[in-house]
């Protein structure tokens, strides 16, 4: 996923449209005008949203093995414990194979970039929101010992126009749920990409869900910093290239790209 630099055309006037400007790439910039301004524009959200769910394929995450073991084959133990949980883009959901997912890709990027033998599971769910992690996911997962955490999750919270406080104890439950399944474990939550780059969604639409994205990626990031998670940024290049055949979820390009976006920050490098 890498960028054309396209703007929404057609939007509100003057300082509207600075909510979507180059000067916070973080794309982390929201206020009660962020939310009032998207809830003016319900009804480009529900007219356009039903032609999008229409059009766009459903697919299925990849077929195969949801974990694997990577490095020395001498090595009986991992170092690295990589876990990568979340929406259907920690599934994998986009290729046809599970090595091209997130978790192995980013499984590789460990692996020589440190020389240490990596563990990975990648467990993850279409169209899930952070309170669906929480409290179907999370629970049932065996104890196992997890050094890293890659959290997907917020995408389906703003598409779904989940409201802060919604949102709130969704995700914030969640970071408290894995850290007190996994105290040591270095946490690391990927917010959601600038949706008004996502092929699939027309632009009227995209410009409706990138302001809910900017509430949910402001929010996520003072969650994080209060319950000891970190915060990636979001992706920096954002293509066609980088999408699947439903121009909504990564391709196998796109995911190759979010390991080598996301690797610094789960090594601690960023």
């Amino acid at each position: 996923m890498m960028t054309p630099q396209t703007e929404f055309s057609g939007g509100p006037p003057g300082s509207l449209r600075d909510l979507s400007g180059e000067f916070d790439p973080g794309g982390l910039a929201a206020s009660f005008k962020t939310g009032l301004v998207s809830w003016l524009l319900l009804p480009v959200y529900v007219w356009q949203g039903v032609q999008a769910r229409r059009r766009i394929e459903r697919m299925r995450p990849p077929a195969g093995r949801t974990s694997g073991f990577l490095g020395p084959e001498a090595a009986r133990e991992a170092a690295v414990r990589l876990l990568v949980i979340g929406d259907s883009s920690a599934a994998g959901v986009g290729v046809e194979r599970i090595d091209d997912s997130l978790g192995p890709k980013l499984a590789e990027r460990i692996v020589a970039l440190t020389g240490l033998p990596v563990f990975w599971r990648a467990v993850g769910a279409n169209s899930a929101v952070s309170a669906e992690i929480r409290d179907h996911v999370v629970p049932n997962l065996a104890r196992e010992a997890f050094t890293h955490i890659v959290l997907m999750i917020g995408t389906n919270d703003a598409k779904n126009f989940h409201g802060g406080r919604r949102f709130k104890r969704g995700f914030g439950g969640l970071l408290y749920a894995l850290r007190a399944k996994w105290p040591e474990a270095r946490i690391v939550w990927s917010p959601p990409v600038d949706l008004k780059r996502v092929p699939a969604l027309p632009r009227g639409l995209a410009y409706v869900l990138e302001l809910r994205a900017r509430i949910v990626r402001k929010i996520g990031a003072r969650l994080c910093a209060e319950r000891g998670a970190i915060v990636a940024t979001t992706l920096p290049r954002v293509e066609p290239a980088g999408f699947s055949r439903d121009g909504f979820h990564a391709s196998a390009e796109g995911y190759a790209y979010y390991a080598n976006h996301l690797v610094n920050y789960v090594l601690g490098r960023a």
